[in-house]
């Protein structure tokens, strides 16, 4: 038979392909064409009504690498768009509808299962099939409308959805996933297995077991519930061992399954996104910090302020993570950076997480479309940032009922006044406190400017400040004596305009201030630095040593030596401290030149220099023609 399966491409894009196979493929959602009439027409559950699905859903492409392709025959189902699959998701809430908004951009066919007939998703879905993802009968019959299934919730039944797969059924992740993830426990059982590093963790069945876990241990002590446990439900501290038996009362008791961590000092909590495809391809989204507000995820921050070397190691950490488990999809793990920067595992959940929700924004791929790709398996998409910065801040219930609503209006009033903001509803018909019911990212070119931002929302700051530009470039002096030069930089960047600030940064009377505005820069939103260099000229150097932007010297010519001096200590910086110079007193070049550093990733500055080239050039062949025609003596004597 012939199995859809590769996605082949060209300059137009995707094309239907097939591969020759003996066997049913397990990823596959092709069915036998000759089965297509056995599937029963469905009955919609509620009373809106919906088309029968009667066709077979069909896999439009497939990213499979090194298969034989072979032209679509005539027999084959025809394709129309990127995939004919119906993609059934059990979980209706606020990852389902951006699922569901995802996937009407490809439109992919979205299918639903969840207990609440105004669930989140409910509107965007394909279909909402209304009950509940916990029961066997349900899931069963829900399955059978679905070319592939998946979670938005990993606490479904998952033993029904290992007889599925058993049936032939497609789910991604697998089910054998899901199992792992559902308990944590035999989830850290698991990623210790894999050499992932964790917090020390153990089984505790009674008040003695957590007694000696606490002597092990020490305190203050970190009990878990097994089962059942998100946004912060299922955990409890004990601060002493007199605590451990409230703390075990609080989660229900040792029946429930309990076990305790080492608690972990962390300085940050992180999280990355995994993306893994059906071929078992890895691509991973930058790592983010996450902040907490009573254990439910409050802000997330993209990407996350620390080192490379941190990045890359909590990077690998994640990859390894999820390359243990089975099944494609979207991962988010979570992670601990401790004091002594070390990155721990906390926990892994099997799906689109809130953690990623700043993509949709601020990559390329956000993580609902690369979830879409990666059970459907067309190719993964690019997970990179596609702007300097981006925050994520939770729209988190602050009351009941309508002063609730009324409390989170206010605030999406004020965001929708904010210059790269963008406001999510998940229009829920009911508020509670601490439920979430939205979130707002905010995009722009430095941390420090979408904090900025973000605080004049939450403080109710005036339209003004709100749409304050931050400055891409500063300029500092040693002393003002250096300004009637330096501000030549200041004319050229207002002339383009850039944003840039001036500033009095004494290497030598105020080192304190050098080197905080040093350090500080890149977090505040600076892309370059411009530094006067008048006299002992050491200010271009000790900035450049402290930042990792680049930074140009102006040599300022002084009362001796005529700024040759300055010039030869920029230029004879060590190795490792690189300093851009220009001719001594010309600021304006360095004006230009900062210009041009960043119209690399800026098409509008790129353009107004290029603009301004050929003004320059027309303004010199004015002046030669005009030459040309009256003389230099009347050229010189108008």
């Amino acid at each position: 038979m012939l199995q859809q399966s590769s996605c082949c491409c060209d300059s137009f894009g995707f094309r239907p392909c097939s591969v020759a196979s003996k066997t049913k493929n397990a990823f596959s959602c092709y069915m036998d064409l000759k089965d297509k009439n056995k599937l029963l027409p469905f009955v919609s559950s509620r009373s809106l009504k919906q088309p029968q699905l009667n066709r077979n859903p069909v896999l439009a492409c497939r990213a499979s690498r090194g298969s034989h392709v072979i032209p679509v025959g005539k027999d084959d189902l025809p394709i129309h768009g990127v995939a004919e699959v119906i993609v059934g998701v059990l979980g209706g809430g606020q990852l389902g509808r951006m699922l569901c908004q995802a996937a009407s951009q490809m439109a992919i066919k979205v299918m639903v299962l969840d207990p609440h007939e105004n669930c989140p998703a409910s509107k965007l879905a394909y279909h909402h099939m209304v009950g509940s993802f916990d029961d066997s009968a349900t899931v069963q019959e829900f399955a059978k409308r679905c070319g592939v299934l998946t979670v938005e919730i990993e606490h479904v039944d998952v033993e029904t959805l290992e007889k599925l797969e058993l049936q032939g059924v497609d789910c991604q992740p697998k089910p054998s996933t899901i199992r792992i993830i559902q308990d944590k426990y035999l989830q850290k059982v698991h990623f210790s297995q894999h050499d992932i590093p964790l917090p020390e963790f153990m089984q505790i069945d009674d008040l003695e077991g957590a007694k000696r876990a606490g002597d092990l241990f020490g305190y203050p002590l970190m009990i878990k519930s097994k089962r059942l446990a998100y946004d912060g439900r299922g955990n409890a501290v004990a601060k002493s061992e007199d605590e451990l038996s409230s703390a075990v009362t609080a989660l229900g008791g040792f029946d429930r399954g309990l076990y305790v961590e080492k608690w972990a000092p962390f300085v940050k909590e992180l999280a990355v996104i995994v993306a893994r495809g059906r071929d078992n391809s890895i691509l991973c989204y930058p790592a983010v910090e996450t902040i907490h507000k009573e254990n439910i995820c409050h802000i997330v921050k993209a990407s996350a302020n620390m080192s490379w070397k941190i990045r890359e190691l909590a990077t690998d950490i994640a990859s390894r993570a999820v390359s243990s488990l089975e099944g494609a999809g979207v991962f988010a793990v979570e992670l601990f950076l401790t004091k002594d920067d070390q990155i721990l595992l906390n926990e892994v959940a099997p799906r689109p997480h809130n953690s990623g929700h700043h993509t949709i924004e601020s990559c390329y791929t956000s993580q609902y479309e690369q979830h879409l790709r990666a059970v459907v398996g067309l190719p993964l998409g690019d997970p990179s940032m596609k702007t300097p910065a981006a925050i994520m801040y939770n729209l988190l219930g602050e009351d009941e009922g309508e002063p609730g609503f009324h409390l989170a209006h206010q605030l999406i009033a004020r965001a929708l006044c904010i210059p790269g903001a963008t406001v999510h509803w998940y229009d829920k018909p009911e508020m509670r406190k601490q439920r979430k019911m939205g979130h707002i990212t905010i995009v722009g070119p430095s941390m420090g400017n979408v904090e900025k931002l973000l605080d004049s929302m939450l403080n109710e700051e005036s339209s003004e400040s709100q749409s304050a530009v931050a400055p891409r470039v500063g300029i500092v002096m040693g002393s003002d004596s250096d300004l009637p030069v330096m501000k030549d930089a200041a004319k050229v960047l207002n002339m383009f305009g850039v944003p840039n600030e001036v500033r009095i940064v004494s290497a030598h009377r105020t080192p304190e201030l050098m080197y905080s505005y040093a350090l500080s820069a890149w977090e505040r939103g600076i892309q370059v630095i411009i530094a006067g260099a008048g006299g002992a000229a050491h200010l271009p150097g000790m900035v450049a040593a402290l930042t990792p932007l680049p930074v140009i010297g102006v040599p300022v010519r002084a009362s001796t030596l005529d700024g040759v001096d300055s010039l030869l200590s920029i230029v004879q910086m060590p190795r490792g401290v690189p300093v851009a110079t220009v001719a001594v007193n010309n600021a304006t070049n360095a004006g230009l030149l900062a210009v041009r550093m960043l119209g690399v990733c800026d098409a509008d500055l790129l353009s107004r220099m290029s603009q301004y080239q050929e003004d320059t050039r027309n303004e010199v062949l004015t002046k030669a023609e005009k030459l040309q025609k009256d003389g230099w003596e009347s050229y010189l004597n108008p």
